[in-house]
């Protein structure tokens, strides 16, 4: 039997993870990232429960927790840089949001990239622009002007994926939550703490998190006016969009001011509208969606990245599990997409609940914040608290005798 061969689209955290276990049951992968190169940027992301079983499984925990950004927890201030509520990770009431494995984007992506590269063909610089079903495979064609064959194409280039409207057309997928968040790396300087400091001020929220690298990871959130257009974000340049925000946060108290002038110099500025994925199908004849590219479940949710490295893991499995792809992608659906319409649901509100737009809005959600931050309260929490988190809550299958 000649060896199959997979083409995945995206280089991040599905892409990558999917390409480990696909080689591990003997397919040849290669991966086609449209960056020139791999993209070390971005925020924190977590890694826990299910995901973090899937990181030990392929050896990688010791390097995934070396790599840990150091955050002690959340903290919520004020306009003038007072301590409102202070959440140290781990705490037992389940309101920090700092996870016990903390990583960035950019260090996970290179991690899976680097224990995958001598085994995986990557081609940066190129994209898919055509998809062609032939039999039981697929003829793509790439930018850069080459077609070639593979028995499967897996779509993991993230929530606005360009190979899954390739593959399912425009079938409306992407869900807006109603936010538009800004994501850029600039200079610690004194004021700095190893604690991730949340501001909300009327329009939105400005954050700063410490990294391993000795600089600050900034999120800036926009809460969308009623009637505004959607997905403008998406046609907006790095310019505009710093005009956008010092029109928005200018004089907002805290360090507002200071962040607006770092993001003037950064190279990674980088913006998108905050939504979900809800594709009604996860494969189409040999394509498939993984990872944000098939239910993305927004950063509200903390699970965009264990989703990914699960659902990785799950479709590779099923895949060599079963003799028919068909059936193995069908598996894959099967298993995955109750988990993820659970993991996807948010709380009533969430997330403009977090995102007032008035200073009356803001004044009443940091007086919440702060008896939330008592300790009777948090006391009240650790004890009535569910105690699982829904990372926690899914089986993962067992493969190894696959391999």
């Amino acid at each position: 039997m000649p060896t199959p061969s997979a083409l995945i689209a995206g280089a991040s955290i599905a892409g990558p993870a999917l390409a480990y276990w696909l080689e591990r049951y003997g397919w040849r992968t290669t991966i086609v990232e449209r960056a020139p190169a791999p993209r070390t940027g971005g925020q924190n992301v977590d890694v826990n429960g299910a995901g973090l079983q899937v990181i030990r499984r392929m050896g990688l925990e010791d390097q995934v927790r070396a790599a840990h950004t150091g955050e002690s927890g959340l903290e919520f201030v004020g306009a003038r840089g007072q301590v409102l509520a202070r959440f140290p990770v781990g705490d037992p009431s389940g309101m920090s949001l700092t996870s016990e494995v903390e990583i960035l984007r950019g260090d996970l992506a290179e991690l899976l990239v680097s224990n995958t590269s001598a085994s995986t063909d990557y081609r940066f610089g190129d994209r898919i622009v055509a998809l062609q079903q032939e039999g039981d495979a697929a003829l793509v064609t790439f930018e850069q002007g080459s077609a070639e064959r593979f028995d499967l194409v897996v779509a993991a280039d993230g929530i606005g994926s360009d190979t899954r409207r390739l593959a399912f057309g425009d079938e409306p997928v992407v869900t807006s939550l109603g936010l538009e968040a800004t994501w850029a790396t600039i200079d610690r300087t004194g004021s700095d703490t190893d604690w991730w400091r949340w501001f909300n001020t009327p329009g939105g929220t400005i954050s700063l998190r410490p990294d391993r690298h000795g600089t600050m990871r900034v999120l800036i959130t926009r809460t969308l006016a009623r009637g505004e257009k959607r997905n403008a974000a998406s046609g907006r340049t790095p310019e505009e969009q710093r005009a956008l925000l010092r029109q928005t946060f200018s004089g907002g108290g805290w360090e507002t001011d200071r962040v607006l002038r770092a993001l003037e110099d950064v190279e990674d500025l980088y913006f998108e509208e905050v939504g979900q994925v809800h594709a009604a199908r996860w494969s189409n004849g040999p394509v498939v969606l993984v990872g944000d590219a098939a239910h993305c479940p927004s950063p509200m949710t903390g699970m965009g990245t264990t989703l990914a490295v699960v659902g990785a893991y799950v479709l590779a499995g099923e895949i060599a599990k079963h003799t028919a792809l068909c059936d193995g992608l069908a598996a894959y659906e099967r298993i995955m997409r109750p988990w993820v319409s659970q993991t996807q649901k948010l709380p009533p509100g969430v997330p403009r609940i977090a995102n007032p737009t008035s200073r009356a809005g803001v004044a009443v959600l940091q007086a919440a914040v702060r008896v939330a931050g008592t300790r009777i309260v948090r006391g009240i929490a650790a004890r009535t608290s569910p105690g699982r988190t829904p990372a926690q809550t899914f089986a993962l299958p067992n493969y190894a005798h696959l391999e």
